[in-house]
């Protein structure tokens, strides 16, 4: 099994990637596009000498990998997309051979977060508006939606939503997913110093989320249009 799970950045997208990673049947591959997605917009990302160092910066060549055989010889293939990743110009046919799930989380949450690591982020930043364009994309394929996981349902009870998912998907559900070694994973991607501090230093899910945080007036904007995506694929989730 492919399985290409879409969520924008601050998204508990590495929480779930590493349960997964805790499954004995699954390898994984940190956001396959992120060295691409530098090299053909120039962006000036935190650490980006490394990340285009250590990854693939030929699109064409991360959708041939993700495609192809699952390392270590697993049969399920875990890839963790930042849908912020996927630019015009970028094929996206390829996305109808994986298994696709959508992960969200309230934009007052990822636009408090993101702030906080690199500031002023925009729309295109956060990936909601790509993310809308994937989740279309895929329920033309399927003529169905496709999964969507909240992340505040995850943090409130992670067994039964993985549950639900792997249920949807036909995996077998494994205990082992609500818990992993504590020190990050070795497939991390080149930026986890820089991203990853609070993840690493956990071995399962973040307790439930509190309130939502106070977004700054000056991006409050970015929140508002982030909104009307978020809400659209909220109905559809698990």
């Amino acid at each position: 099994m492919r399985l290409a799970v879409w969520s924008g950045p601050r998204n508990l997208s590495t929480a779930m990637m590493y349960a997964f990673a805790a499954r004995t049947d699954c390898a994984i591959w940190d956001e396959p596009f992120y060295a691409a997605y530098l090299q053909a917009t120039g962006l000036q990302h935190p650490m980006r000498a490394e990340i285009l160092s250590a990854g693939l910066q030929d699109a064409s060549k991360v959708i041939a990998k993700c495609l192809g055989p699952t390392p270590h010889g697993k049969s399920v293939f875990y890839q963790k997309h930042m849908t912020q990743h996927m630019i015009h110009g970028f094929d996206r046919s390829w996305i109808a051979d994986c298994t696709n799930v959508f992960l969200i989380r309230h934009p007052a949450r990822v636009v408090a977060s993101y702030a906080a690591k690199r500031e002023n982020p925009t729309l295109d930043d956060i990936g909601f508006r790509q993310q809308a364009e994937l989740f279309d994309l895929v329920c033309q394929q399927l003529g169905t939606p496709p999964p969507v996981l909240d992340s505040f349902d995850i943090r409130m009870d992670p067994e039964t939503q993985l549950r639900k998912l792997c249920l949807r998907i036909n995996l077998p559900f494994q205990p082992e997913m609500l818990h992993w070694q504590q020190g990050g994973h070795p497939d991390d991607g080149a930026w986890a110093a820089h991203w990853y501090g609070a993840v690493r230093q956990s071995t399962g899910f973040a307790a439930p989320e509190p309130d939502l945080p106070q977004v700054d007036d000056h991006l409050r904007p970015v929140l508002e249009q982030a909104l009307s995506y978020y809400e659209k694929m909220r109905k559809f989730r698990l």
